[in-house]
């Protein structure tokens, strides 16, 4: 075993404390590249992580938290990757206190880009770019490789993919999460662990954004999920201003005051984030010698996720049902689209499926004439921007496979690997490569075993090919295939039978395509339904159905209550007192709709497909282009705020609705034939000197633009003084600013006070967890904003007045 993950199993090692904030104090230019200091002052870095290993850290991190060649490149050093990359491995190695029992960590941080859809990287790419930088980590020497502070799923599930095609090392993988336990794109603690784990990262849990007490409610629902260890690094408190500094609060002792809860949930590397200092660590690493550190692991469960939901699958849970409704086959109108590259149909079938009770939904594009892997990955999409729902990609092809697995927000199920050779050497790798589970379909090159005792046996070498190559048997779903009963009606209760023997002696999971059973017969539902709830009653997992048939639905739900699967029967009377709540937009007759009301709901829906063609119907009828606007495109962008302040929509939708609106207004532009729309203002944004991270302002960007705001963005790591010059200069109602950075909070300040000082009002906005609005009103700023959406509202009220 490796000597890091030996270590684990009997203590919990302490991790060392912030870098940024410790340079600056040793000579750093605000606005300086920390990562050169490896080049240029190695020295001071070294002094840095000596102070930490001489106050108790185990575990030594590199100062390579923006090493990416997309970070460098701000400063021009994108051709510096490996040599900044390998000499930072080998200060953190000098300084070790204990060289034969102490840790380097090689540090690997977000580029500042988002994955597509969402943003502009492709998936491949990103694992190019992380690539670079773990080569470099791993020529260095460091003894792992820890992924931290990041904000979107995707962008760390390719870091994390980078970590292990170009590395054999241990990976601790962490992400931040805001005060209501959500990151920036809405992923919660559990989604993340989810995928997270179903990757193989050795160590999972989360690091900056909050203090020790916020971060235990993280890890605690990272811990209701997973069975990995886990890692905090949590900062000291939140910032304040203090005497015209930024300081942390939060004291060594306070940081030392969850330990023992930590211990208990299966903690094994402890360390500091931002404001920690070398004193922090000493007492951390001295109250953590003090107590007892055993821990065992819980056992691994089935779980999927999507970027926002998680669902179980096993025995002992409630059936989770499968969307069957997007599949081609006898769907002409679907097939067509397939091939127009259109995804009206799936966005529709996805929302209503999820509406009408699905866990989860089966994704197949296999038309023929359609382009499958584009099509697949473009199905992704599309699901994703509409519902939360965790994924089933259903194809034979693993070139669509694999394109449709690098598109998932989460740990999707792939369905499905058979016993011949050849599924099993291209299904198996896929899955393990990208973290998904599988459904083992019990057939092989001799068909549909005629017993249970037959398809058991084909499972069984399914299962053992599947945990050769890495893949637990808690992420295996077998199918025991239902056949049609009218051909051959014994074979009903072969099937049951095999479910009962997986599911009562073996604890496997277990699912099947119930309608199947009804092919041929009359009143097929009634038959369906009748064998699906003695499925359910034999132990069935999951049941792929349409979970908009009624009987089959009614089966599922009273067999969830007399099985003892609905507790209370509290979802049978939610469906049933139709009080039933969901996260997804409500289905809309769009017949019965006017106009206004369907251009409303495409920027609802993200209908980036079909939004120009509304547009042009509605001109066609004669609304003009502010009628077009403002009563039909800007009400549902309304709706889309409100839903996700509501939390029942989160970034990603938001961010889909921008860009229809984008394509909406480019159609509209059009018809004024060079003539401009009236503007509700003009906003200048910036990021603070010093700071180079520009999401969350390029957000708010998007979203005023989509209000009607002529916004001017000055970019990033931007002197206060060409703010204030542009800002005069352009005449802007309001300047927006932003800062990720502790260490560039300050800067905030001195930006604020020389607007001021020109009469140029001032607006700021969080970017991440390091503004707050205590902070806001101690700089004097006019408004704070928690989110991109909140900026906008504030905004458009602060300039009415």
């Amino acid at each position: 075993m490796n000597r890091f993950l030996e270590t684990l199993q009997y203590r919990v090692l302490i991790l060392d404390g912030a870098m940024g904030t410790m340079l600056q104090a040793r000579g750093l230019e605000p606005g300086g590249c920390p990562e050169l200091m490896n080049l240029e002052k190695p020295e001071v870095v070294a002094s840095v992580h000596r102070d930490y290993a001489q106050a108790g850290a185990q575990i030594i991190v590199t100062n390579t938290f923006g090493g990416t060649r997309s970070k460098l490149e701000h400063y021009g050093l994108e051709d510096k990757v490996y040599e900044i990359n390998v000499q930072a491995a080998k200060l953190a190695r000098s300084a070790l206190n204990d060289p034969a029992n102490d840790f380097v960590a090689g540090s690997i941080g977000p580029t500042g880009r988002f994955v597509e859809p969402v943003g502009d990287a492709s998936f491949d790419e990103m694992v190019d770019i992380y690539a670079e930088q773990v080569k470099a980590l791993v020529a260095g020497g460091v003894d792992l490789l820890t992924c931290e502070t990041f904000l979107d799923i995707r962008e760390l599930k390719a870091a994390v993919m980078a970590c292990r095609e170009y590395s054999d090392l241990p990976v601790m993988a962490m992400m931040t999460f805001d005060d209501g336990g959500r990151t920036v794109l809405g992923t919660p603690p559990a989604a993340a662990a989810v995928m997270l784990e179903g990757l193989n990262v050795d160590i999972v849990g989360t690091n900056c954004g909050l203090g020790i007490d916020g971060m235990y409610e993280i890890l605690a629902e990272m811990r209701a999920v997973c069975s990995c260890p886990l890692i905090a690094q949590a900062n000291a408190g939140l910032p304040i201003l203090k005497d015209g500094e930024t300081i942390f609060p939060a004291t060594p002792l306070e940081i030392t005051s969850h330990h023992d809860h930590l211990i208990k949930l299966g903690v094994r590397v402890l360390g500091g984030c931002c404001g920690t200092t070398p004193e922090h660590i000493r007492v951390m690493r001295q109250a953590m010698d003090e107590r007892e550190q055993s821990w065992t692991a819980p056992r691994r469960r089935g779980m999927l996720s999507s970027r926002t939901q998680v669902v179980e699958i096993g025995p002992q849970q409630p059936c989770a049902i499968i969307g069957e409704r997007i599949n081609p086959t006898g769907k002409k109108a679907y097939s067509a689209e397939l091939r127009e590259g259109k995804t009206a149909y799936i966005r529709r079938e996805a929302q209503q499926q999820t509406d009408a009770g699905a866990a989860l939904l089966d994704v197949n594009c296999g038309a023929p004439g359609a382009d499958e892997p584009l099509a697949l990955e473009r199905a992704v999409h599309a699901i994703s921007g509409v519902v939360g729902t965790p994924l089933v990609l259903d194809s034979s092809d693993p070139v669509a496979l694999e394109r449709g697995l690098k598109a998932a927000d989460g740990k999707v199920l792939i369905n499905s690997v058979n016993g011949e050779e050849k599924s099993l050497t291209t299904i198996l790798p896929l899955a393990k490569k990208y973290g998904a589970a599988v459904i083992a379909l019990t057939l092989d090159g001799q068909g549909i075993p005629k017993t249970a005792a037959g398809r058991l046996a084909i499972a069984e070498r399914i299962i053992s090919r599947a945990e050769a190559v890495g893949i637990p048997r808690c992420d295996i779903v077998v199918d025991c295939l239902a056949l049609t009963v009218s051909a051959e009606q014994d074979q009903a209760i072969e099937t049951l039978q095999a479910i009962r023997t997986l599911t009562q002696e073996q604890e496997m999971a277990t699912v099947l395509g119930v309608s199947n059973i009804s092919f041929g017969l009359p009143r097929r539902p009634l038959m369906s339904a009748t064998f699906f709830a003695m499925a359910l009653q034999a132990g069935l997992s999951a049941a792929i159905i349409n979970p908009k048939d009624q009987p089959m639905m009614d089966a599922f739900r009273a067999a969830m209550v007399l099985l003892g699967k609905d507790l209370r029967a509290e979802r049978y009377i939610n469906a049933y007192a139709d009080v039933q709540e969901t996260a997804t937009a409500t289905v809309v007759d769009k017949q019965a709709q006017t106009m206004r009301e369907r251009l409303a709901q495409a920027i609802i829906d993200g209908d980036k497909d079909g939004v120009v063609v509304l547009v042009e119907q509605a001109l066609g009828e004669g609304l003009d282009v502010l009628q077009i606007s403002n009563e039909g495109l800007l009400a549902g962008l309304e709706v889309v705020g409100q839903r996700f302040g509501e939390n029942r929509i989160f970034l990603p939708q938001v961010l889909l609705s921008a860009e229809t609106m984008k394509t909406a207004f480019g159609r509209l532009k059009q018809e004024m034939a060079g003539a401009t729309m009236a503007s509700e203002g003009k906003i200048m944004m910036a990021t603070v000197e010093g700071d180079i991270h520009d999401i969350g302002k390029n957000i708010v960007c998007t979203l005023l633009e989509n209000h009607g705001y002529e916004v001017i963005d000055l970019g990033k790591n931007v002197s206060s003084a060409r703010i204030v010059e542009q800002a005069l200069e352009t005449k802007v109602d309001a300047v927006g600013l932003s800062a990720l950075m502790t260490t560039t909070l300050q800067q905030m300040q001195v930006t604020i006070d020389a607007l001021k000082a020109a009469g140029v009002k001032v607006f700021t906005m969080v970017g991440g967890a390091v503004v707050t609005q205590a902070y806001a009103d101690e700089i004097g700023a006019d408004l704070y904003a928690e989110d991109a959406l909140e900026a906008v509202a504030k905004i458009k009220k602060l300039l009415k007045k």
